[in-house]
């Protein structure tokens, strides 16, 4: 059985990443674990040496979350009305990525998804926002819903790699279940310097070809461009519902993080994203 995280900030685009997740499974049984954190502002010592009337604001806030994700629950219990869905809510007073750390190694959970713009409104996914902390260190693989995205079947799944790095099928098995479960084909996309492939490339462009034997699946190669602008240039020509990526400090997808001209960009994507953490040593 799947145990999936679904933050909420009971924000509008929360609540429709939630029910992206609920479309995605619904044929799969599944736990949803309805996840809010607070931090009020008590928890700072010097807040209550002058406020000392809001010392019980932690509690105020607690059962406020619990109403809440009670209120949730029962409301995607009857707007889906799957008997294959479970709803956990669970409230903590922590950091949001705090608590996926915990709940991942805890519950044994094995994605989390979530809107990439929740109640401050904030557009950029990856500035400084919760979704980029999360997907940055959870140990698990991360969906991020874009702002009003309606869901849609997933019939290509873009997944562009620079085969810097071996992969498995353990690792990738989150992208190749998907694939399976909705019927669709894996498009790979490797965006070309002007050089030949390596020796290391060539072995684990191969080996991936081995790991994605059973799903359908097609190669392609763009003449070297801009990463994003790749992205965006196979989007026009392709018809992708998801975008999958492996996050590994060797690869270009960290690039997105750091490099200053790709932080300029902001990295506006407009279909879910999937961001899966690299773990073969290989």
């Amino acid at each position: 059985m799947m145990k999936i995280i679904l933050p909420t900030d009971f924000s509008e685009n929360s609540f429709n990443a939630i029910r992206y997740a609920l479309r995605l499974f619904e044929k799969e049984e599944v736990f949803f674990y309805l996840l809010h954190t607070y931090t009020p502002a008590v928890y700072r010592p010097e807040y209550i040496l002058e406020f000392p009337g809001q010392i019980g604001l932690g509690d105020v806030l607690q059962q406020q979350a619990q109403e809440k994700l009670k209120a949730a629950a029962e409301q995607f219990k009857t707007e889906f009305n799957n008997p294959l869905h479970t709803f956990i809510p669970h409230e903590a007073f922590n950091t949001l990525v705090a608590e996926i750390l915990e709940m991942t190694i805890n519950e044994g959970a094995h994605m989390v998804i979530m809107g990439t713009q929740g109640a401050t409104g904030a557009k950029e996914i990856f500035l400084g926002s919760n979704s980029a902390h999360v997907v940055k260190r959870s140990t698990c693989p991360v969906l991020l819903i874009p702002n009003e995205f309606e869901f849609e079947h997933l019939t290509e799944v873009l997944f562009p790699t620079d085969f810097e790095i071996a992969y498995d099928k353990h690792e990738l098995s989150p992208m190749i279940n998907l694939a399976k479960m909705q019927g669709s084909s894996i498009e790979i996309l490797h965006i070309a310097t002007g050089y030949p492939l390596a020796p290391d490339q060539k072995k684990h462009k191969e080996q991936l070809e081995k790991v994605l034997a059973d799903v359908p699946h097609l190669f392609h190669e763009l003449p070297p461009c801009e990463i994003i602008d790749g992205i965006n240039q196979f989007q026009v020509k392709t018809k992708v519902n998801m975008l999958v990526m492996i996050r590994n400090k060797h690869t270009f997808f960290e690039r997105l993080f750091i490099d200053p001209v790709i932080k300029k960009l902001a990295f506006h994507i407009k279909i879910p994203f999937m961001v899966m953490p690299h773990t073969n040593p290989g």
